[in-house]
């Protein structure tokens, strides 16, 4: 599928933001990883993945004058990663890519994998890792997996929307987003029963997100990414420690 939209989630949450303060700057975006800042990394990756009109959602005027230096459109962030998906989503219009400013060590072919092997019958992609294969890219990062009966998933902040029918799935994640790193809350808004399956690792991923996809009005849809470091995003400094060795030429 060709694609050429693209929004960037770099937002940040009220109040003080313990990795900016750790790596000295003001706000986690304008981190430097390699020279140069994480936006500027994932601005990059994308255009070289054929990503023509990029947009960066932000509340911060340094991260929105980044964004105009490096060609791209700067949005008004709202209220949490969700709602401000959900406002990129409308302005630019699908088909487009989603991801975050700090999938620092972003590469354009994790993009076309997503773009090639996303089936056309989802509404929405997710590009996810497998725990092996993360863990084989990255030993010792610690990530937050999701376990079903076919494998232990991690996300990789790659989001492919291919419509509007996709908004349903991205309202239903801000429903959602303070359950984040408790997967089982998720799995518990889909009824007890699945809840159970869930608990006795016995519901599988493709079973979860067409049930999730019920709740939304969206068929989703997850591609499997064989690169384990899409799975590694910058949330701490340990993350930060690590992607700044990864990124060492």
């Amino acid at each position: 599928m060709t694609v050429e939209r693209a929004l960037v989630l770099a937002g940040q949450r009220p109040g003080a933001d313990p990795l900016a303060d750790y790596a000295g700057v003001s706000q986690k975006a304008l981190i430097l990883i390699g020279g140069a800042p994480m936006l500027s990394r994932v601005v990059t990756a994308l255009r070289d993945a054929g990503l023509r009109r990029i947009a960066v959602s932000t509340a911060d005027p340094a991260v929105a004058a980044l964004a105009r230096e490096l060609g791209c459109e700067a949005l008004p962030a709202e209220a949490g990663p969700s709602l401000s998906a959900l406002r990129g989503v409308e302005t630019l219009a699908p088909p487009l890519l989603v991801t975050t400013a700090d999938h620092a060590l972003l590469r354009p072919e994790w993009v076309s994998q997503l773009l090639q092997d996303a089936p056309a019958s989802a509404d929405i992609s997710v590009l996810l890792a497998r725990r092996a294969t993360v863990e084989a890219a990255a030993p010792g990062a610690r990530r937050t997996y999701l376990k079903f009966a076919d494998g232990e998933w991690s996300g990789c902040n790659l989001f492919l929307v291919r419509n509007d029918r996709a908004l349903g799935a991205i309202r239903l994640w801000s429903t959602l987003e303070a359950d984040r790193k408790r997967p089982w809350r998720i799995i518990g808004r889909l009824g007890p029963a699945i809840l159970a399956r869930y608990a006795l690792g016995r519901l599988s991923l493709a079973e979860a997100l067409r049930r999730l996809g019920a709740l939304s009005g969206a068929a989703a849809a997850a591609v499997e990414s064989p690169f384990g470091l899409a799975a590694v995003d910058v949330d701490k400094p340990a993350d930060l420690d690590l992607v700044r060795r990864l990124a060492e030429p």
